[in-house]
């Protein structure tokens, strides 16, 4: 004799529940930091008056050994956890107001593994005053090219 097995249709309401159990395990979003124009951020460090932000770069050593915005400080690439404690331990002491701004310059924006992690590290910490320079290229293109200054080596 054949056996029957029963046939089970899930119902709207499994899926709706299956769905809320997703969407509550998966992570929102990172905000998107606030950004500042290269020349905008020249326009600052070019200027007498007012306070001057810090200035991190939170990618790969190699590119701000080539060439770095002067005065800025490396503190390491922030997609690794090596780079967000380097990043944590050089702000841990300023107060939460400090004007600060990130930028890496790696690869086109939208695709830089750096930026969002440090921001997100950085507002984690409380600090309210964070930018992102906007390079939708690359340092060399959005920077270099345009005859920005740049340090290069240590």
């Amino acid at each position: 004799m054949k056996s029957i097995r029963p046939r089970v249709v899930p119902n709207a309401a499994v899926f709706a529940l299956l769905a809320s159990v997703f969407l509550a395990a998966t992570p929102s979003p990172a905000a998107e930091p606030p950004l500042i124009q290269p020349a905008d951020l020249l326009n600052v460090l070019r200027s007498a008056s007012g306070p001057k932000p810090l200035i991190l770069q939170v990618g790969f050593r190699v590119l701000y050994l080539q060439a770095h915005i002067p005065g800025s400080e490396y503190v390491g690439p922030a997609s690794s956890p090596e780079g967000l404690a380097a990043l944590r331990k050089r702000v841990e002491a300023l107060p939460r107001g400090t004007p600060i701004v990130i930028y890496c310059g790696c690869c086109p924006w939208n695709q830089c593994p750096v930026i969002h992690p440090a921001y997100d590290a950085l507002r984690g910490m409380g600090f309210t005053s964070v930018k992102a320079l906007y390079l939708p290229r690359n340092f060399g293109a959005d920077w270099m090219q345009k005859g920005y200054p740049v340090a290069r080596g240590q």
